[in-house]
């Protein structure tokens, strides 16, 4: 007696093992999705990006790429408490991340990490909050920008496998670029 699967539950598990191995994927294109259907706008994309921003930092000062995936929750707290204290969220986002610089240069981290994901703070974060000084169209454009932006970001840390784990980098491709592109297309229809 074959006590073999049938053909079609082979082929059937090893979708689902597929998609269970790009679960970031999936959950950024969610993410993204879900984002785009609830009408986001610029706000929405400039904390986004500088949210991921602040996570690639911090898992560069700690010197440890699962720092990256506890900044998520730890970033969006930094958020909320910033706008409950009456403070514009990039305010809160700032001082972690200075706090985040002095805990890499104390704790003798790579320097070109925390350069790199410093840099890249000041950067894409400064895109965002500029995006928030400027009239919405326009606003909306220079966030949508940032956010694909750090998607390309997101591809060099996926491939060099290097700061993140790739199942973040993976997570946020899937999340700023279809997210990114997805308010550009919305900012010039509409």
């Amino acid at each position: 007696m074959n006590s073999a699967a049938p053909a079609g539950t082979r082929v059937a598990a090893a979708r689902w093992s597929a998609l269970a191995h790009r679960w970031p994927s999936v959950v950024g294109l969610a993410a993204a999705t879900l984002v785009l259907a609830n009408g986001a706008n610029r706000e929405t994309l400039a904390t986004i990006v500088s949210v991921a921003a602040l996570c690639y930092l911090g898992a560069a000062a700690f010197d440890r790429p699962w720092v990256a995936w506890a900044g998520v929750g730890g970033a969006s707290v930094v958020v909320v408490v910033s706008e409950l204290a009456g403070l514009p969220w990039w305010v809160g986002i700032a001082v972690v991340a200075g706090v985040l610089v002095v805990v890499g240069l104390v704790g003798r981290v790579p320097r070109p990490a925390l350069t790199a994901q410093t840099l890249a703070l000041l950067g894409y974060g400064g895109l965002a909050v500029a995006a928030l000084h400027l009239a919405p169209p326009v606003g909306l454009v220079l966030a949508g920008v940032a956010l694909t932006a750090h998607g390309i970001w997101d591809v060099i840390h996926y491939r060099r496998n290097q700061v993140v784990p790739r199942s973040l980098a993976e997570f946020c491709v899937l999340l700023d670029v279809p997210l990114g592109i997805g308010f550009l297309v919305l900012a010039a229809i509409g």
